[in-house]
């Protein structure tokens, strides 16, 4: 088997190369760099080195190998996940480097398409998963074709936790006095979302037969979603698949204030609860219905997935346990669940810092 390194070229125009050599003690992998002003003098130098250690040339483009990748993929992941993937493809990858060879892409373009996408203010997170995509197809390229790879030194943009926008509790407490007064399909889903945490993918997707009145149990089974097609015949289509973890397929008590309601709009168990007939409301349909909601109410505007925040925010107030709140929201850990879903207000915050009793 052919064993491969990278060479890359440095900011200060020299070429450097790096072998993986064994493990530090902490764990951490090793590595042996050398230095060289020109490409090939560092093959020279790293064939002196260790025997064994080929790189090869590849004529492919990046667009070419990029395809060959994902062809080799999409059958091994979810259609959503593939459709994930060639649109970052598409939007992103391929109009920057898609023309050029596959091993002649270097660290410095990356780091300048890097910046460029920051530039365009697109967030660390998402340029992050677009890195990640590159780093992906470039191990398939190193695999298949023994390229040198120049993803291997490139680092990710720091990550930065979005801001969830929420509604206050004197907001909220308006929010469920007009659902109150207003009973219908839409307010159905509010109302749920609030009192369970559900996405709204799985929301949209949830038929009569998941809602069991007698046991007063939810079960999330499927998630709705709307994704690009990869034909040219339509632009996206809405598939209904598994959740989104298996941690996420989950049974959840429905709490008493939700099952009237719920009986209000009981229907056949192959009928979607939000439509009320056999074909799904979208999840865009619903947060523009959102959206309406908390115009009537004169509400700030905040995205529909902050009804599972304010959820969460609200079951530890009230003493749930951490690691039953997570299994109700579908996390895998309970570190997702603090760490991204559990806020405290201000006035809480004033609160807390009231108790301390210093003898000053």
């Amino acid at each position: 088997m052919k064993k491969t390194f990278s060479v890359y070229q440095r900011r200060d125009g020299r070429f450097e190369a790096r072998i993986p050599d064994g493990k530090k003690e902490d764990g951490k992998r090793k590595f042996r760099y050398v230095l060289a002003r020109s490409r090939e003098q560092v093959i020279e130098k790293m064939a002196e080195i260790c025997s064994g250690y080929k790189i090869e040339n590849c004529e492919k483009t990046v667009a070419e190998v990029y395809m060959e990748y994902h062809n080799s993929i999409q059958y091994r992941v979810k259609e959503s996940t593939a459709a994930n993937y060639m649109m970052k493809a598409k939007n992103h990858i391929i109009p920057v480097f898609g023309s050029k060879r596959i091993d002649s892409v270097t660290e410095e373009g990356v780091y300048r398409f890097i910046q460029e996408k920051q530039n365009a203010r697109l967030s660390a997170r998402y340029i992050a998963d677009i890195v990640i995509l590159m780093k992906t197809l470039f191990k398939y390229a190193v695999r298949i074709y023994h390229i040198f790879n120049p993803m291997d030194s490139i680092t990710l943009p720091k990550k930065k936790s979005p801001e969830i926008q929420l509604l206050d509790e004197q907001e909220q407490q308006r929010l469920q006095q007009y659902i109150a007064e207003n009973q219908n399909k839409s307010t159905l889903g509010v109302a749920l979302s609030m009192s369970t945490g559900i996405r709204i993918g799985e929301l949209c997707a949830l038929q009569w037969k998941d809602v069991d009145l007698e046991k007063r149990i939810l079960t999330v089974r499927k998630t709705l979603q709307r994704i690009q097609c990869q034909t040219e015949v339509a632009r996206t289509k809405l598939i209904i698949t598994e959740p989104k973890s298996e941690s996420s397929k989950r049974s959840i008590p429905i709490p008493e204030c939700m099952i009237e309601f719920l009986k209000k709009f009981k229907g056949n168990s192959d009928e979607y609860l939000l439509s009320g007939n056999k074909q799904p409301t979208e999840p865009r349909t619903m947060q523009y219905r959102f959206a309406r909601i908390l115009k009537n109410v004169n509400l700030p505007s905040v995205h529909f997935h902050a009804l599972r925040h304010m959820f969460a925010s609200r079951c530890v107030r009230l003493g749930f346990d951490i690691k039953a709140l997570s299994e109700l929201l579908g996390h895998s850990s309970v570190e997702i669940t603090l760490n991204r879903y559990v806020h405290s207000s201000f006035e809480e915050k004033k609160n807390l810092m009231g108790r301390l009793n210093f003898s000053f």
